[in-house]
């Protein structure tokens, strides 16, 4: 087994794989009568030519160290994950190679992998393991999975 160690998500590190969904700095606009901070258009979404769809995610909790055995992709468009909590959770991800890099997300932030990322499974490390789930609904195989010879283990 070979370990990799997890470290915090940010968003000069995740570029390459997809986008940082978080309010960091000043909102972009202000709205609802000054109440409200528009943080804009912050992902990427890319779903070819299909249609935008919003899923729910509930995933069972995992904790660290993590035993990494597969990875996936999805070729045909990009795919965000939002937690419904204020809960961090694990993010992996891989370029071509299949060398995976391990961050662990701030509280209440989420990620838009960009299309053909190969990325873990969702792994929720604390919460109730909810999300919602921007991503393309539409024809075509949409999922290609890589399963490791060596697992990996993924520490804090």
């Amino acid at each position: 087994m070979k370990d990799i160690r997890a470290r915090p998500l940010t968003a000069a590190a995740f570029a390459p794989f997809g986008d940082v969904l978080n309010c960091d700095g000043a909102p972009d606009r202000i709205i609802n009568a000054g109440l409200c901070g528009r943080f804009h258009d912050r992902a990427q979404m890319d779903v070819g030519d299909g249609r935008a769809g919003i899923s729910l995610f509930r995933s069972e909790l995992r904790s660290l160290p993590y035993q990494l055995d597969l990875i996936e992709r999805h070729p045909l468009g990009s795919q965000a994950f939002i937690p419904m909590s204020m809960d961090g959770f694990l993010v992996v991800v891989a370029a071509e190679d299949f060398v995976p890099q391990a961050f662990v997300t701030a509280p209440g932030e989420g990620i838009n992998f960009h299309r053909g990322t190969w990325h873990g499974v969702l792994t929720p490390l604390s919460g109730p393991g909810l999300f919602a789930v921007i991503d393309r609904i539409g024809p075509g195989a949409n999922l290609e999975e890589h399963h490791f010879e060596t697992s990996y283990r993924i520490t804090a």
